[in-house]
């Protein structure tokens, strides 16, 4: 197992705030970072001494930029995975080209779990207006067509509550490779997160209840309560078989919906995740820390918790201009990451709440 000891130079991919996230824990340990991206600046950009612009389509500019790393991770999944095989040609990335692939794709990440065993809400692909209706016929005109690959926070994503439906929510996707997955009846939503070290060793955070408005995350709150908490051993048991399959190096999450029929899978993230910030503060170990550790090839840290109670809530668009009233509150823990302008949707920042 290869071990990169601090003073070394971690790699990000993307830098947005996971980047920085991510940048800010690694140098509490002692390591540089040097991101990579398409954009000129980010959120990473304030805390990483290193930052290279370029494509993730230019073959000579990822290897450059592997030979001046000592690893490299990512921090979002929409990244071509040919990218990451062309710096694992030159140097050590984790987690791998693998975990990308799934994760891309809605209805590869769907069939993929199945076939673990994990329970899905009910789906099929979509190529066309045609397959649409078809689909509609086999698994119920109340359904959410999705595009296979992109989209996050609700994008990308078109409700059908009735047959006549099928025409509008193929425009509104923009005609485009899809899946169409039936509703599922649940009382809350939740997530699995977790880390798997280099040797395989893995650790699971609490499971925060997740609450969603139009389609973002709005809260994480931990204890989740009675009803997701017994259905974590089997919603851990499946996150485990994915890391393993996958042999994942990093956190990954996995969210899901808590019903009747127990824990239904609802997709997967492979990075840190915003439902998992509230670790920073509310852990003894965050996520961002624990992810550096393990592709690093460090011991991983205690993933307890660290206060009663805890809970994340994000800042969208202009929530982040409350900062003064926030900090007011001396349980708050405020985190702004940096971003110039508040536009409607869009993550500012997030305030984390401890109950001692």
């Amino acid at each position: 197992m290869t071990t990169i000891a601090p003073g070394a130079t971690i790699g990000i991919l993307g830098g947005g705030q996971l980047g920085r996230m991510i940048a800010m824990a690694a140098a509490q340990l002692g390591y540089r970072t040097h991101i990579y991206a398409p954009e000129e600046s980010g959120p990473a950009a304030d805390v990483s001494p290193s930052w290279t612009q370029g494509a993730y389509e230019d073959a000579a500019a990822l290897a450059a930029f592997a030979e001046g790393v000592d690893v490299v991770t990512y921090e979002f999944e929409n990244i071509d995975p040919s990218a990451v095989e062309v710096l694992a040609s030159h140097g050590l990335v984790r987690p791998g080209a693998g975990a990308l692939r799934v994760a891309q794709d809605r209805l590869a990440e769907k069939r993929f779990v199945a076939d673990l065993g994990g329970l899905t809400a009910p789906f099929a692909p979509v190529d066309s207006l045609d397959d649409l209706e078809t689909a509609i016929e086999t698994i119920g005109s109340r359904a959410i067509l999705k595009t296979n690959r992109m989209g996050y926070d609700g994008k990308g994503q078109a409700r059908i509550n009735e047959p006549g439906d099928a025409v509008g929510a193929w425009n509104a996707i923009g005609r485009q490779p899809a899946i169409l997955e039936g509703f599922v009846t649940f009382d809350q939503e939740y997530s699995v997160i977790l880390v798997r070290g280099a040797d395989g060793a893995v650790r699971f955070w609490d499971s925060p209840a997740n609450v969603h408005v139009d389609g973002i995350l709005a809260t994480s709150t931990v204890p989740a309560g009675s009803l997701i908490e017994g259905q974590l051993p089997a919603a851990r048991a499946l996150a485990k078989q994915v890391a393993d399959a996958l042999d994942y190096v990093g956190v990954l999450t996995l969210e899901f919906f808590a019903s009747a029929d127990g824990p239904v899978f609802n997709e997967m993230a492979p990075r840190v995740h915003n439902s998992g910030h509230w670790t920073t503060e509310g852990a003894l170990t965050s996520q961002f820390e624990n992810h550096v550790r393990a592709i690093c090839g460090l011991p991983l840290g205690d993933t307890g918790l660290a206060a009663q109670r805890v809970e994340m809530r994000n800042l969208i668009g202009d929530d982040a201009v409350e900062w003064l009233a926030i900090l007011s509150d001396p349980e708050n823990h405020l985190h702004l990451y940096g971003k110039h302008e508040a536009r409607p949707g869009r993550k500012m920042g997030h305030v984390t709440r401890l109950s001692l």
